[in-house]
């Protein structure tokens, strides 16, 4: 699957998540381009408004508290990384998927059609903007790309707290990215469409899959309306009326456990869907090597980071 990152260098072998309420790091080793391994992890938790995600304004609320919380991470690894592959809050990044019926042939003037494009609805200038973009589905209607788009600053405020900690960011991505590449290395491959849904505190983001390309993506803030079973409802129709959908194969889920969702949420959204929900997590087949076995909540908690750095090392 090929998903778009903000940016991207030779893999690291640490990946680190910063989100509103924890930090969350794996470590993995394995050949490049091959299956990998988990050979470590670290949970640290982060006080309340430390991080506060958002499209438009600062991220990074307190800056020293953040420096402090990674390192207490690093110390729970095991390791001080020079690298890392940088996981962030999908609220930080806008995801957009545009249309072509013609790409053009230099990449120059592709990345110069994408941004007239996305120019209309960005809620920033695209001047000041990290963008990253790969292709999508191909139909007859023509090629899909799907793009993310994060205001600069906003992102170097967290490559900063990596570096101030002596890990040099390598590769920044989007936390669900790292979710959906965690269920496609723990699931042996999907085949057909299956939806994610990534809830969490922050709020929740929902994507649709047909096979390994994405096919809508939605992002709703906690201050968002509607119940989340409702929000993925809408989703549903979405795909049925407008995507030519026949129902999803897999249903995924993940950050259940910083959304506070009870039992009966998720028996609602898989009575609505006729699919059982299964929680998105690296399984035991691939920590192998860590030091010590995760309980499932916090395999759950790892599953964006070991996303991220299992598509890495595959060359994914």
């Amino acid at each position: 699957m090929k998903l778009p990152t903000l940016l991207r260098t030779p893999p690291p072998r640490v990946a680190v998540e910063i989100g509103p309420a924890r930090l969350t790091a794996v470590s993995v080793a394995g050949p490049a381009g091959a299956a990998v391994s988990l050979t470590g992890w670290a949970v640290e938790p982060l006080p309340a408004g430390t991080v506060v995600p958002s499209l438009t304004a600062p991220n990074v609320a307190r800056p020293a508290e953040l420096r402090a919380a990674l390192g207490r991470l690093w110390e729970r690894l095991g390791q001080r990384p020079k690298r890392v592959g940088l996981v962030i809050p999908d609220a930080a990044a806008k995801v957009s998927l545009v249309r072509f019926k013609d790409v053009p042939a230099k990449a120059s003037d592709l990345e110069d059609l994408i941004k007239f494009q996305i120019r209309k609805a960005a809620p920033f200038r695209v001047e000041d903007s990290q963008i990253s973009h790969s292709a999508g589905e191909r139909t007859a209607e023509g090629q899909d790309f799907i793009v993310v788009q994060a205001r600069r600053e906003a992102v170097l405020e967290y490559e900063q707290a990596c570096v101030e900690t002596g890990a040099s960011p390598g590769h920044v991505d989007l936390s669900t990215f790292g979710l959906a590449h965690c269920a496609l290395a723990t699931s042996g491959g999907l085949t057909g469409d299956w939806l994610l849904v990534h809830a969490g505190t922050e709020g929740a983001s929902i994507a649709i899959f047909r096979g390994q390309h994405l096919v809508f993506f939605r992002n709703r803030g906690s201050a968002g309306d509607g119940h989340l079973g409702d929000l993925v409802h809408q989703t549903a129709m979405y795909y049925q009326d407008r995507l030519g959908g026949r129902g999803f194969i897999r249903v995924f889920v993940g950050g259940t456990t910083d959304a506070g969702l009870g039992d009966a949420v998720w028996k609602g959204i898989q009575e609505r869907l006729g699919v059982r929900a299964e929680i998105v997590a690296p399984g035991p087949h691939l920590m192998v090597e860590a030091r010590r076995p995760a309980d499932p909540g916090t395999a759950g908690a790892l599953a964006p980071a070991a996303g991220a750095a299992f598509s890495l090392w595959s060359g994914e």
